[in-house]
């Protein structure tokens, strides 16, 4: 069987919550149906096929920390968070063990990716092992998570600032891409304001 891990981008300083108004350190731990938002996206990313959990670390780590307590997940701290995503990511795939074919990456903001998704990012890996990423599609968008191959990883760990996953996909020829319609799951939506997660604490997402 595949061994893929997953990596939970949660170091982030959520610069734009705070300064629309939102009341917590981080949004990371903002409930939402009576959970820490980064707490819906570990369980989800636990209750998949994938392991380890890698959590990346950094902005309001304390915080962060205690609203994963109790979960069998692994925490990479990332002392460089300020300097972007980008730093996140290489502490995240620098934590991956090296049997590990390749990493789910999820957004910590992005609390309605089911297990499921992640098992058919999976599944699809091993169905096209000569891909070197699978991605979600929904309403003919690209979404996350993402599954980057270990053929990726040189690559992720060069990359700078915010750049993420997505700026690697945008390089690579799209045959080497394997998306999958989404299931179950929202993968174009995130807390990035307090409206976000009003309308998600609504239902209208």
């Amino acid at each position: 069987m595949t061994k893929v891990c997953a990596v939970v981008l949660a170091a982030g300083r959520s610069s734009r919550f705070r300064a629309m108004g939102g009341a917590e350190e981080t949004k990371l731990v903002a409930k939402l149906d009576g959970k820490p938002v980064v707490r819906r996206v570990v369980e989800g990313a636990l209750a998949s096929r994938a392991r380890p959990v890698i959590v990346v670390v950094g902005h309001a780590r304390s915080a962060v920390e205690a609203a994963l307590g109790g979960l069998p997940a692994l925490l990479a701290p990332n002392p460089d968070y300020r300097t972007g995503i980008a730093s996140s990511l290489r502490v995240g795939l620098a934590a991956t063990p090296a049997e590990a074919q390749g990493a789910v990456v999820l957004l910590g903001d992005m609390p309605n990716v089911s297990a499921r998704l992640i098992d058919d990012l999976i599944d699809a890996f091993e169905s096209q092992p000569s891909a070197r990423a699978v991605a979600p599609i929904e309403g003919g968008r690209r979404g996350n998570p993402i599954l980057l191959t270990r053929r990726l990883f040189d690559e992720a760990m060069r990359l700078d600032g915010d750049e993420g996953a997505r700026r690697l996909l945008t390089a690579l020829d799209p045959r080497e891409i394997v998306e999958i319609i989404a299931r179950d799951s929202d993968v174009t939506f995130d807390i990035d304001i307090p409206d976000d997660l009003e309308a998600a604490r609504r239902g209208r997402k």
